[in-house]
């Protein structure tokens, strides 16, 4: 019997890292003959250059609206289109399971499944993961339509109730492997030996988290063993570039655009200065790594702000008001941080919030799932056990 699954997510890099991790457990528990994955995204997302691994579908698709408007109107056409080219592509397909990992496009694709379902085209399971404290708009209206839930943090099952199963955040193999800090280092450009702070405003970037370092690295002296990798994200990199051509003398920093892998930067970094989306705080929790948090301060349902708390909580993290945030406060909180001690207790603290392996358990649910769809109606999947 060959695993059919389909991956659906998208938009940011914290809805589709997930479902790679995933795929990355997938890949080396099953043989290539034995496992086929696709992916239902965004032509619009970030899916559209970062899944390289599996066949992309694109499914039209719009965030979901608060309240009545002609915007409103705009995403219902689109997310019925959505629907429509869902159904035919996962019929086509043939899944035994539906991962959906977060973002609006998850709306079109499993409302899909469920359709297939009622009509006995699939027997396929739903599992919807749940990375953040609390859930978003999308995923608390798909709730009613999966088999279960799978959240990163104890405090979210109030809000599935019986659904939910803790599992953690899946995180790339990648950023599971051991790697030497020097190496990484200069694989990065930078000083072997010198004390590395990795700053990056997610897979969008940030504009407030950018313009804080351009003031420190240029009207700060930075400690001599500083040293600065600053990812700025496509968008501001050229702005960064322009800001932090000139830094005080002695200040070390490299400006990178984007990193496809953050594997070394992890492996390089004492410290990281990121925002809170929870595949990040996954990553920094995996790698045990002491971080200045700066929530994004727009989302709707304050996501980041909640992911932040649990690492402050827990004493992994410091957390920043983006509003109140400048070289000098970065300055100062970077200070406390780096001291020996303080670090040394913030990377036990982030450890400590890592799962021992939570793409290996969603596996184990995946392959839990499966075997009662199958003989519930065998030929809905062209299966036969």
């Amino acid at each position: 019997m060959k695993l059919t699954v389909a991956f659906t997510g998208g938009g940011t890099g914290g809805h589709i890292y997930p479902a790679l991790a995933i795929d990355d457990a997938l890949r080396a528990a099953y043989r290539d003959d034995a496992y086929e994955p696709r992916f239902f995204g965004n032509r619009d997302g970030l899916e559209a250059t970062l899944v390289t691994t599996m066949p992309l579908v694109f499914v039209p698709s719009a965030p979901l609206q608060r309240r009545f408007s002609f915007g409103a109107l705009r995403t219902l056409i689109a997310n019925v289109r959505g629907i429509v080219t869902a159904l035919r592509e996962l019929a086509a397909f043939r899944p035994l399971m539906i991962v959906a990992t977060g973002g609006y496009v998850c709306f079109p694709v499993v409302v899909a499944a469920r359709i297939l379902r009622l009509l006995r085209v699939l027997r396929c399971g739903i599992g919807l993961l749940e990375i953040n404290v609390t859930p978003g708009l999308t995923n608390r209206l798909l709730v009613p339509l999966v088999d279960e839930v799978w959240t990163t943090y104890a405090a979210s099952a109030e809000s599935f109730g019986r659904k939910a199963v803790l599992t953690g955040a899946p995180v790339r193999a990648s950023l599971r492997a051991a790697r030497d800090a020097h190496a990484a280092r200069e694989r990065l450009g930078l000083d072997p030996d010198g004390m590395t702070i990795v700053i990056m405003g997610g897979s969008q970037g940030a504009r407030s988290i950018n313009e804080a370092v351009a003031a420190l690295v240029t009207r700060r002296t930075l400690p001599a063993n500083w040293q600065l990798l600053h990812v700025s994200g496509e968008r501001d990199y050229a702005y960064m570039e322009a800001e932090e051509r000139e830094p005080t003398a002695g200040n070390r920093i490299r400006l990178v655009a984007y990193l496809d892998d953050p594997a070394d930067a992890y492996a390089a970094a004492d410290a990281v200065v990121a925002r809170a989306g929870a595949s990040t705080l996954a990553e920094l929790a995996v790698s045990g790594i002491p971080s200045v948090l700066i929530p994004y301060p727009h989302a709707a349902d304050r996501h980041q702000q909640h992911n932040a708390d649990v690492f402050a909580r827990a004493g992994a993290a410091v957390v920043l008001d983006d509003a109140r945030l400048d070289g000098d406060l970065l300055w100062w909180t970077l200070r406390d941080v780096l001291e020996p001690d303080h670090r040394a207790a913030m990377s036990a603290a982030a450890r400590a919030l890592a799962p021992v392996d939570a793409a290996a358990a969603i596996v184990a649910r995946i392959e839990r799932a499966i075997p009662a769809r199958v003989a519930a109606d065998p030929e809905a999947n062209g299966v036969r056990p």
